[in-house]
């Protein structure tokens, strides 16, 4: 399969892992790294998020984790062969039975959101039959530091349960970010951010086409640091809201 090349990096993508995609390029983007020393991502997949993430926060110490053994060896790759390969590190691991004496001031994940089915295809990274919302929520809330953030891109039909019980174990919304595939459209996504501490609530919307196949301003300012737009066309970059 095609590499996917970056400004600063490329990921090499496999058929056995989910490929790069819109998704993790808005939470790559978008996740609040200003005082992010100690980042966690669960189910790094290519590892594209945790990539964007370093080249984003210069001294960053990024873990990685993830349940598909393919996955794993795949970022392991990514890491090593990016310029942000010393503070980068990768392990298979389920998240469920993640132990760590570390506290992260960051932790982020493009997670699984579909319920179980019969469908075989992407299915860990895809359903959620290896991790649910609330065992993200519960660990997450367990190894934050006392400011640290849970970062995370979901469904907009599914923000109400996912903010409903982050309150439940004691996470408190801060940040919420509404991302529109194309300008008037409904709302597909939410990028939701969630602290130990009580803030005040910051809410923007994020379109990224204002027509089909026309780029918005903000989604290419957003991302200038990263792609390289030879045609400056959404038919060089994973476009929609198509990752899962």
């Amino acid at each position: 399969m095609k590499p996917f090349r970056f400004k600063e990096f490329e990921i090499k993508q496999s058929q056995h892992v989910f490929r790069v995609g819109t998704d993790g390029v808005l939470l790559g983007a978008l996740a609040n790294v200003n005082n992010a020393a100690k980042v966690l991502e669960v189910g790094t997949g290519t590892g594209l998020i945790s990539l964007m993430l370093a080249q984003r926060r210069k001294n960053a110490e990024i873990s990685g984790i993830d349940i598909n053994e393919d996955a794993v060896l795949l970022t392991q790759i990514n890491f090593k062969n990016s310029p942000f390969s010393e503070r980068l590190k990768n392990k298979l691991q389920d998240f469920k039975s993640f132990k760590t004496e570390e506290k992260f001031d960051l932790i982020v994940s493009n997670p699984p959101y579909f319920e179980a089915s019969e469908s075989e295809k992407d299915k860990i990274a895809r359903q959620t039959v290896e991790l649910n919302f609330k065992q993200i929520i519960t660990k997450s809330a367990e190894i934050l530091n006392t400011e640290g953030i849970l970062s995370v891109i979901i469904p907009e039909e599914s923000g109400a349960h996912f903010i409903k019980t982050a309150s439940e174990n004691h996470l408190h919304l801060i940040r919420k970010i509404n991302i529109r595939g194309i300008a008037h459209s409904k709302i597909k996504r939410l990028i939701l951010e969630f602290s130990l501490q009580k803030q005040a609530l910051t809410e923007f919307d994020f379109i990224i086409e204002e027509s089909p196949r026309k780029y918005s301003d903000q989604y290419l300012e957003l991302t200038k640091d990263f792609h390289v737009f030879e045609k400056k066309k959404p038919a060089d970059f994973p476009t929609g809201l198509n990752t899962k």
